[in-house]
């Protein structure tokens, strides 16, 4: 006698979670990206619901098509990379032109293997070391915070840390909803009112504008650290719960996904990692082979999540001082620290590993160029000078 299947709820309504998860925990961080790279509040909002609409189409496509639980996401460090770029020569349009210049790097990935080769040959630790350097700032973001704004900032980091001793999935998420009483008490308080048509989602386009700056110093930086924290880890996790993600199609679809997306405001979209698994494990449903139904149900979600970044765009717009980017810091504190092991765990990758962290940390902008473009170069210098000399035979 055989067990009766789960019911057809379960894998949908792992596929709300994971949607639900993955908007809250890191929905802060795209909206300080944008921003930070020229947006403004409307234009950092279109972006915010064409990432949800491009990546909910995409995880719908990609699972019907395959039947597997495949789900995408948008690049949460690469959202963390551009909030540490800033504003780049040619402004926010030269900010979308290499989120185009990201897109069609990522087809190119999907249909030329070698390229796809040429970047997996960057070491791993050098490109963690980047991202670890220009997560740092943002990770500080809480304890600056507290010294900022106590009252409202303490109450979000004791809701992190209370449930992710409890319930660790949804830390993040629950700060998030400690950080919108905060905001919410402050507009009691102050009297403030506040504009209803503003939580109307809208697209807004802006025509591209393409300038070295922003090329060298957002797409390159940005398409390498997508692939390595966001894409290859996505297959790898995948691949752990018995599926084999097809590379190429999964390509085209996000690179296609993120040339849409790019002159509404989205930087990319591209394969979920950590929240990969939420469709994917035993949990969304004992049977392998109706896991789909969960990647299904995620992009569906995210899509009617995205009817509500408007409203959360404004959330961010009216909250105090330090409070949403203490929510911001705590979603990227898995991240920092997955970064930072990777990026020291073998000894002799460590000193390249540390002089890519420190520049990529230092903000130095150098020529219009930022720091994470500078990082990678200094930390692929370093380690060709020292392996040369490590390789070189004993004289005599």
């Amino acid at each position: 006698m055989t067990d009766a299947p789960a019911p057809l709820s379960r894998p949908i309504l792992a596929g709300v979670v994971t949607a639900l998860v993955g908007f809250t925990s890191s929905f802060a961080v795209v909206l300080t990206g944008l921003s930070a790279v020229g947006a403004s509040p409307a234009q950092a909002a279109s972006g915010l619901l064409i990432l949800s609409i491009t990546m909910g189409l995409a995880c719908a496509i990609l699972a019907s098509r395959y039947r597997m639980p495949i789900t995408a996401a948008w690049s949460t460090p690469g959202a963390a990379l551009l909030a540490a770029t800033g504003v780049v020569d040619g402004g926010w349009p030269a900010a979308t032109g290499a989120f185009l210049v990201v897109a069609a790097l990522t087809l190119l990935a999907g249909a030329w293997p070698g390229f796809g080769g040429l970047i997996a040959r960057i070491p791993a630790s050098i490109a963690q070391a980047m991202l670890a350097g220009v997560l740092l700032p943002l990770c500080l973001a809480p304890v600056t915070g507290i010294a900022e704004n106590p009252w409202g900032v303490i109450p979000v980091v004791l809701t992190w840390l209370i449930f992710a001793r409890v319930a660790p999935r949804w830390a993040v998420p629950l700060a998030f909803v400690a950080a919108a009483i905060v905001v919410g008490v402050e507009l009691v308080r102050g009297g403030t009112s506040m504009d209803a048509s503003i939580l109307i989602p809208r697209i807004e386009f802006v025509a591209p504008t393409f300038t070295v700056g922003a090329l060298i110093g957002i797409a390159l930086p940005l398409f390498v650290v997508t692939m390595a924290s966001q894409n290859v880890p996505g297959v790898a996790i995948m691949r752990s719960y018995g599926y084999d993600v097809p590379w190429r199609p999964a390509m085209l679809v996000t690179g296609i996904g993120t040339a849409i997306g790019a002159p509404a405001g989205g930087h990319g979209i591209n394969l979920a990692a950590i929240s990969a698994a939420l469709a994917a494990s035993p949990e969304a449903d004992p049977d392998p082979k109706r896991r789909w139904v969960a990647g299904l149900s995620t992009g569906v979600s995210y899509i009617v999540l995205g009817g509500f970044a408007a409203a959360f765009s404004a959330l961010v717009v009216l909250a105090p001082a330090a409070v949403i980017p203490a929510v911001a810091g705590l979603a990227l504190f898995a991240a920092f620290g997955s970064a930072v092991q990777q990026a020291v765990a073998e000894p002799s990758e460590r000193m390249p590993a540390v002089v890519t962290f420190l520049i990529a940390a230092s903000g130095l902008s150098l020529a219009g160029i930022s720091a994470a473009f500078w990082a990678l170069i200094a930390g692929l210098l370093v380690r060709l000078i020292l392996t040369r000399a490590t390789s070189r035979p004993p004289a005599g």
